[in-house]
């Protein structure tokens, strides 16, 4: 089951991803022999912007204790497709620099469920830049390709949350 969870930016997505991963955790033993309920898989690199640190530690101090945590760069597929049980991935707008296409066959391919969360890009403010229109066209890209795959599809905006229908048949 992939669950794809867009939203804005301070939308609440990614602490609706967490509960539906906890929630999915719970549905099922899925700790075994020490093994994490949930792996959590991040793609943001801090570096050393202290206010990205402070936002960051915060989604860390979130989480249950029993959650691994694996920070992902280039070798995101490889990542997703490694772990049993639960995957929360967050989020798709820190990676999508590297191959879109592969990250969309290494979620198809899992067997446990996994929660997806992405910046949803035409909510967010017009890029000023080339690179940033670029970006923002890579990430639609993307999210429509895993939005195709996902069994489900969730827009959160202020803390709401609104499910997605499938789009009609062409």
């Amino acid at each position: 089951m992939i669950t794809f969870v867009l939203g804005g930016a301070r939308s609440g997505k990614s602490a609706l991803a967490e509960r539906l991963a906890a929630a999915s955790a719970r549905g099922g033993s899925r700790v075994v022999e020490n093994r994490s309920s949930v792996t959590y898989v991040a793609t943001m690199i801090v570096g050393d912007d202290a206010v990205l640190a402070e936002r960051v530690a915060a989604h860390r101090a979130r989480r249950p204790p029993d959650w691994a945590t694996v920070e992902a760069g280039a070798d995101l597929p490889d990542v997703i497709e490694t772990p049993s049980g639960t995957v929360l991935l967050d989020s798709l707008g820190r990676w999508i620099a590297a191959q879109p296409d592969f990250v969309v066959a290494a979620l198809a391919g899992r067997s446990g469920d996994t929660i997806v969360v992405s910046d949803e890009v035409g909510l967010g403010v017009y890029p000023a830049t080339d690179l940033g229109g670029a970006f923002r066209d890579a990430l639609g890209t993307l999210n429509q390709a895993v939005a195709a795959i996902a069994d489900r599809v969730l827009l959160t905006v202020a803390g709401r949350v609104v499910t997605l229908d499938r789009p009609p048949d062409r």
